[in-house]
């Protein structure tokens, strides 16, 4: 059955894959509801996307914030209840894993992972997971990527998060079959995105052995991004998944899915290993 319900809400709009669900969203006459971190943001967005875009001051990781931001948004709808959750914020910070902080690490995972949780949790009973909920209920697409299942160096606190991401997904979809909540994974590969721009700087790691490695590894890393699909394009892909009457458990959305999923997930890890150590000059 499809989502009936008009009211979108998607975390971390402000640039990137949210940025471009967003406007996906508003184009196909959704009312999309998108968390931002600052005021400069907020105004930017409702400038550029119109009346059919409200803004709600939260970052993932500040539970009060988020909890405050769920009451808002409860009391606005009045009752009409969330077509769906796009849990889409998130980082990515490279480097290996022997150097990285411990504290980057973890905020990762605090982004990553707990901040979905937390996001969830806040919004789940507008999606209908509650005593006497709607026939209608709601959907959740969780933004994974296509190192939610692959595994790649020098991202190792992103993979991490991603892989836990996946396992979190699969669970809340077994629970909240209880309400009809469908919950659906959305796998990208590559995009023309900020997030990597943001989190390649590689200069920390100059005097370590992995640097050589590091990058050739971020060459290739931006070639692919420049071969990847713009963030529109991945928008509006989301938007279609979010409409589909019965949408798959998983979606890579990849601009090669032979070369850029299937493969990867047939070989063997130790082909995988040659192949990707190959790519950083071994």
């Amino acid at each position: 059955m499809k989502p009936v319900s008009k009211h979108i809400l998607i975390t971390g709009v402000s640039t990137g894959i949210g940025y471009g669900a967003a406007k996906q969203f508003v184009g196909r006459g959704f009312s999309v509801y998108g968390s931002v971190r600052n005021q400069a943001d907020a105004d930017r967005l409702q400038t550029e996307l119109g009346p059919s875009f409200t803004p709600l001051l939260f970052d993932v990781t500040d539970v009060a914030a988020v909890t405050l931001a769920a009451q808002q948004l409860t009391e606005k709808l009045a009752g009409s209840g969330l077509g769906g959750l796009i849990n889409n914020a998130g980082m990515a910070i490279g480097g290996p894993v022997q150097y990285q902080s411990v504290d980057t690490f973890r905020k990762h995972l605090d982004v990553n992972v707990v901040g979905v949780v937390q996001v969830t949790q806040a919004f789940l009973p507008l999606l209908g997971a509650r005593e006497n909920h709607p026939v209608q209920t709601g959907r959740i697409l969780t933004i994974s990527s296509v190192n939610g299942q692959i595994a790649i160096p020098f991202l190792g606190a992103y993979v991490s998060s991603k892989f836990a991401l996946e396992g979190l997904s699969h669970s809340l979809r077994r629970e909240l079959a209880l309400f009809g909540i469908k919950v659906i994974i959305v796998g990208p590969g590559s995009v023309k995105t900020p997030i990597w721009t943001k989190g390649t700087d590689m200069s920390a790691y100059e005097n370590t052995p992995y640097f050589p490695a590091m990058k050739q590894f971020l060459r290739q890393v931006k070639k692919a991004e420049e071969r990847g699909f713009s963030v529109d394009a991945i928008g509006e892909r989301i938007v279609d998944i979010y409409e589909t009457r019965n949408p798959q458990v998983r979606y890579a959305l990849v601009p090669n899915l032979l070369t850029s999923w299937i493969l990867p997930k047939l070989i063997p890890h130790r082909a995988l290993d040659w192949i990707l150590a190959r790519i950083g000059g071994k």
